[in-house]
């Protein structure tokens, strides 16, 4: 009997990722469950908006950078994996999205990826307190199991 929603093919876990402290526990804690499951992980970095940018019409500006810091967190998770002897076998992507909303990337790309399981850390910025936080608006706008990690 299958644990998965989707009762066939390969396992996905997708996990968001932004260089915050609960989105590196939620990569790690990504990390095991698709190791037990044998399951593709998916880390989703969606690359942020800069609001006084954003009103100038100038995001193309910081654009260069947000892919430098995409890149720098790629490679961060890559030397961790190839640090962990276990983990060396998963087999793990990295897609970076452009500039929007981080709950609406991690949900395409779940929904695109058939994903079993979206892992997410917990908000700690004022955004969670207008907009929501994003565990819950995963749970709202999907149709997997989301686990926030604190």
């Amino acid at each position: 009997m299958s644990l998965s929603h989707r009762g066939d093919g390969s396992r996905v876990v997708v996990a968001g990722l932004d260089g915050s402290d609960t989105s590196w526990r939620a990569v790690a804690y990504a990390v095991g469950l698709a190791r037990r499951q044998d399951a593709l992980l998916v880390l989703v970095h969606v690359l942020p908006a800069h609001p006084v940018a954003m009103l100038a019409g100038a995001a193309w500006m910081l654009a260069g950078t947000d892919l430098s810091a995409a890149g720098e967190l790629r490679r961060r998770v890559a030397a961790g994996l190839g640090c962990m002897a276990e983990a060396r076998t998963l087999r793990w992507e990295y897609e970076v999205l452009p500039v929007g909303d981080p709950v609406a990337g991690i949900a395409q790309v779940a929904e695109e990826r058939r994903a079993d399981t979206v892992v997410v850390g917990a908000s700690h910025t004022l955004g969670h307190r207008l907009w929501g936080a994003t565990g819950t608006r995963l749970v709202k706008a999907g149709r997997w199991p989301v686990v926030v990690v604190p």
